[in-house]
């Protein structure tokens, strides 16, 4: 009995200190949420003072993409734009290549004028530069891929001719309707029919850019294969830099494109031409002047000495000669004398007389050190 009344007192007097806990814990409740709207006003006072710290300048943000317009395009990039631009080639301009192939677009509009018998317009959209890997990548198929060999500079080039023109040139050769578009089947591999007449034009697309090479230098460009997969028509290495012309055929309705593909490699041995102004530019030389100057050289006088003997005496003995001094000379009456003209070595002559005058008679051929150093002074 005395156990059940400790527990009873014991329970009695935590309900009394839990009834009067319960307004302790609502003022803990309030005060606590005080606090924590408090501490919320003072850390959104302190956020902005913490935004303002990790707020970048103008500056420093085209710093840190690499945009800085105050500086030259030929400047260094840093960055971003570097990261972004160390995929991409610089083309260098070859005037002269631009030359070329605007000769070419007016050869390549009469020849397939001609080829077709339909009113064809060749027009140059733009000449780049880019890494041979990427134009692999970023063709368009399905497309036919001619891999082309130019014999003169030992190297390979690629035309592509998409597939919007292939339809069109089998339409056209086939007599299809004019003023119509082609009929475009996707899905399916060319057939061979289509494969040969493509073919044929290429042929003579590439008689054409023979022709336009010719004033310039020979280059034969051949077919060597036709490719209708990217990765079989690998010429260069993919990180190889390349020039990428695109040429657009349009016949009324119908046309595609030509890209023609010459790697850097490939235009290496003429590169020197392909950087000239004009056609016939010699880099400083001037055929009318080196005949000019040529014409001159003959009529042009010039000392000749002969030497009969030379000899090496110290400087002491050479300052003390006078009037009247005699020097012994290795030559005799029938030895030869050397012919110079200033250092150069021209012949060898025998000493003689006509009537009151000395006379020296040719007694060799002209040295081939003469002969160099007027080579030399030639070109």
């Amino acid at each position: 009995m005395s156990e059940d009344v400790d527990q009873e007192a014991m329970m009695a007097a935590w309900e009394a200190e839990t009834d009067g806990g319960g307004d302790n814990q609502e003022e803990m409740m309030a005060a606590w949420e005080a606090e924590t709207e408090e501490g919320g006003d003072a850390e959104m006072m302190a956020a902005p003072s913490m935004g303002n710290e990790r707020i970048l300048n103008q500056e420093e943000i085209d710093s840190l993409l690499g945009f800085d317009f105050n500086e030259d395009e030929d400047g260094d990039k840093n960055g971003i734009r570097a990261i972004i631009n160390s995929a991409l080639v610089s083309y260098e301009r070859l005037p002269m290549l631009e030359i070329v192939f605007d000769r070419l677009v007016r050869l390549m509009t009469t020849s397939l004028r001609n080829f077709t018998s339909d009113n064809v317009e060749v027009s140059l959209d733009s000449i780049t530069s880019l890494r041979f890997g990427d134009y692999l990548n970023s063709i368009p198929l399905p497309a036919i891929l001619a891999v082309t060999r130019a014999e003169e500079l030992d190297n390979y080039g690629l035309m592509t001719v998409d597939s919007n023109l292939i339809y069109s040139i089998v339409d056209v050769l086939l007599g299809g309707r004019r003023g119509t578009t082609a009929m475009r089947i996707e899905g399916r591999p060319y057939t061979t029919i289509e494969r040969v007449l493509v073919q044929r034009m290429i042929e003579v697309v590439l008689e054409d850019m023979t022709a336009a090479f010719e004033p310039l230098t020979p280059v034969n460009f051949e077919l060597d294969r036709v490719e209708t997969n990217p990765r079989f028509a690998a010429i260069a290495r993919p990180a190889n830099a390349a020039i990428l012309v695109k040429l657009r055929v349009d016949m009324e309705d119908r046309g595609g494109r030509i890209e023609l593909l010459l790697p850097y490699a490939t235009l290496e041995p003429i590169r020197k031409m392909l950087l000239q102004q004009f056609m016939g530019e010699k880099f400083g030389r001037d055929n009318i002047w080196e005949g000019h100057l040529a014409t001159e050289l003959w009529s042009t006088r010039m000392d000749v000495r002969a030497i009969l003997d030379e000899m090496v005496v110290p400087l002491k003995q050479a300052l003390e000669l006078k009037v009247g001094d005699t020097l012994l000379l290795n030559a005799g009456p029938d030895s030869l004398v050397e012919i110079r003209a200033g250092d150069v070595k021209l012949t060898r002559a025998r000493m003689g007389r006509i009537k009151h005058h000395v006379a020296v008679r040719m007694e060799a051929p002209l040295a081939s050190s003469a002969k160099q150093a007027l080579m030399r002074f030639q070109s």
